[in-house]
């Protein structure tokens, strides 16, 4: 049986992982419209990570024999001043994120539960992943974007992001 704390917990989560593939679909709108096709490309596959990770959860709620709520979406309250803005926001993005799913972790170790934390795992290294990737390229960005050739590559090399469905196994 679920803590009921963790469920709500949970079902938040639920609607935090769907604003975050929200907010990155928008971020990647604002690339589209600004010509960077892989920069657009690399945010449409991080919103389709997000929303899956939305949907593991909901599947476990749901093997748990849980009752999902869905909370609003709200839209994201966005505007890009420049090419770096959305990179620098999605890093702060994740590791809100990981905040979260943190604090979840630690509401089922005081409660002793142990499956859910055991299900946590994999978004705990998801996370850690989440957050390099969003560093690293902030990185390439501070190095190659300001020159158009660099950042034409840099483009070009985030269009060649393919989405991979997590395989993980729920109980």
């Amino acid at each position: 049986m679920l803590n009921e704390k963790i469920v709500s917990l949970l079902n938040d989560q639920i609607n935090k992982e769907l604003f975050s593939a929200y907010l990155y679909l928008d971020m990647s709108n604002y690339y589209y419209d600004e010509g960077l096709d892989g920069f657009g490309n690399w945010f449409k596959v991080q919103a389709q990570e997000e929303r899956d990770h939305a949907m593991l959860i909901m599947q476990y709620m749901q093997n748990n024999g849980k009752k999902i709520s869905l909370g609003e979406i709200k839209a994201p309250n966005t505007t890009y001043s420049n090419h770096k803005i959305p990179l620098d926001e999605s890093l702060k993005h994740e590791q809100y994120i990981t905040e979260s799913i943190h604090n979840i972790y630690d509401s089922a170790y005081n409660t002793k539960d142990y499956r859910t934390m055991q299900f946590l795992d994999w978004f705990v290294m998801e996370q850690g992943e989440e957050e390099k990737n969003s560093e690293e390229l902030i990185r390439k960005y501070e190095l190659f974007g300001t020159d158009s050739k660099g950042l034409y590559m840099l483009n070009s090399e985030l269009a060649a992001r393919v989405y991979t469905a997590p395989s993980l196994v729920l109980e």
